[in-house]
């Protein structure tokens, strides 16, 4: 079974760290992904920014931000997927004013990070559309209560 690392890095908004680890492996299952680790990181907004700035030149706020490392597993070697960075300031901004729930739009964000390290893009229009339509189907399955 992976190592899924999750750090809480900031403390103003609630994070359930074993369900975003027990969110995380259903979806490795799902996708039949082999991974010996990965790093999830629930940052504060500064954080995101900085980190957005830094690898981006792009200074403002964003909700989710990836590393891959190593991909997908293809051999007996060691192999991280990567590092998930995930503002839950942004998802309670983005909820509170499109009167939606918290945990969904934070299940969102660690979804998204998901298909970014498993090499889905969201740069052209065409990978935009493939990646909204696996975030639903991501999203659709972990609300299977027998996942979680």
């Amino acid at each position: 079974m992976p190592k899924i690392t999750v750090y809480l890095d900031q403390k103003k908004y609630l994070v359930c760290l074993k369900t975003a680890q027990k969110q995380f492996l259903a979806l490795l299952k799902k996708e039949n992904i082999r991974c010996d680790e990965v790093i999830i990181h629930f940052i504060t907004s500064s954080k995101m920014r900085h980190l957005h700035k830094k690898f981006f030149n792009d200074p403002s706020d964003t909700d989710c931000i990836t590393f891959p490392i190593n991909g997908i597993k293809t051999d007996n070697s060691y192999t991280i997927l990567g590092e998930i960075f995930i503002c839950p300031k942004t998802a309670h901004k983005y909820a509170k004013i499109n009167k939606i729930d918290y945990f969904e739009e934070l299940t969102l964000y660690l979804v998204h990070g998901f298909l970014h390290l498993i090499g889905y893009n969201d740069l052209k229009a065409k990978d935009q559309k493939q990646m909204r339509q696996k975030e639903k189907e991501c999203l659709v399955y972990l609300k299977n209560p027998k996942l979680l």
